[in-house]
């Protein structure tokens, strides 16, 4: 992690322990990240990291991913039972129809541990839904309800927006369908945006990660495996620095290999390290528990995590370019 005059903590969702899986226990230690003051420091040392004349990908469209980013915010936030997050859902619903070979829509209803009603809906976008070698992404289309790391109570009170915690991530599973969509793959692909990710406590992880435990509870079909899988957080910095995620490297480590030797021969090797980073309370841990061999990619160095200054002008087109650039190419290498 950089070392920054002055840090910021992290919220509990971003601890993790060096070497030591959340996914198999054990205390977790903070995080921290350069304050908004430190960006311009930030840039100067990761200049690099976007891969200064790297090749750009000719099928993924960042732009686009960047305008998926401004729909999705301008929806407002996408809190559960929300007007915001019944609309935006449903926006989401008809774009991947008009890109998938078929849509699958979990919707169940999630009682809280202080016994609020959360309407929840998984949405599940495949292509070639009956080949049996798959490759499986995942993004969270929620955001947080309220803003826990401000320091200003009136601010915390308020709901994220969600730009890159939540946004980005999706903007990526939509620009691969739209990639697959005039490319087919030439194997299976899932494209799974998770609900509740946000909703509450990682201290205690109680009321989070509730989508990914429902679809891990609830797989497509008996003997669902895929053979590679991937969830995509917070990947629109515009400074980006993905270590590789220590509960991946203990439960998928050929996963985190392909996916980082892609990142490095695309020419994104500054931004995709080979250092390890600390292990991740993620989306990807029920699907690791169930045997699925799935992996975090997210950059933990964010000042504007977990508040209200989350918004679309702090996502990169560029960065969306090279993650999604990624993305497709591990897909077109299977």
């Amino acid at each position: 992690m950089l070392s920054c005059s002055s840090t910021i903590p992290r919220p509990p969702r971003r601890r993790g322990m060096l070497g030591s899986a959340v996914l198999f226990g054990g205390s977790l230690l903070v995080a921290a990240a350069c304050s908004g003051a430190d960006a311009a420091s930030r840039a100067d040392q990761r200049a690099s990291s976007t891969g200064a004349g790297a090749s750009q990908g000719v099928e993924f469209d960042g732009a686009a991913a960047m305008a998926s980013v401004v729909k999705q915010l301008g929806f407002g936030a996408r809190v559960p039972g929300s007007a915001a997050h019944r609309a935006a859902g449903d926006w989401l619903v008809a774009e991947l129809r008009r890109r998938a070979d078929t849509v699958v829509v979990q919707q169940w209803t999630h009682v809280t541990v202080d016994d609020q009603r959360l309407p929840m809906r998984n949405i599940l976008a495949r292509f070639r839904p009956h080949e049996a070698r798959r490759v499986l992404y995942v993004a969270h289309w929620d955001s947080r309800p309220t803003a826990d790391m401000e320091s200003d109570p009136a601010q915390a009170a308020l709901p994220v927006p969600g730009g890159n915690d939540g946004a980005s991530g999706v903007a990526i599973l939509l620009g691969v369908a739209e990639a697959l969509k005039r490319a087919p793959p030439s194997v299976g692909v899932d494209l799974l945006l998770v609900d509740g990710e946000d909703w509450g406590s990682f201290d205690t992880n109680t009321d989070v990660l509730i989508g990914s435990t429902w679809f891990a509870d609830h797989l497509p079909e008996p003997g669902y495996a895929p053979v590679a899988g991937v969830l995509w957080d917070m990947v629109g910095d515009s400074v980006p620095v993905f270590e590789q995620e220590a509960n991946s490297v203990q439960g998928a480590p050929e996963v985190v290999q392909r996916v980082w030797t892609t990142a490095q021969q695309l020419g994104y090797g500054g931004a995709f390290t080979n250092r390890q980073g600390i292990a991740i309370t993620d989306d990807h841990l029920p699907l690791l528990r169930k045997g699925l061999r799935v992996i975090d990619v997210i950059d933990l160095d964010y000042p504007w995590h977990h508040r209200t200054g989350d918004t679309a002008d702090k996502v990169s087109q560029r960065t969306l370019q090279l993650v999604g650039d990624v993305a497709l190419t591990v897909i077109r290498g299977m």
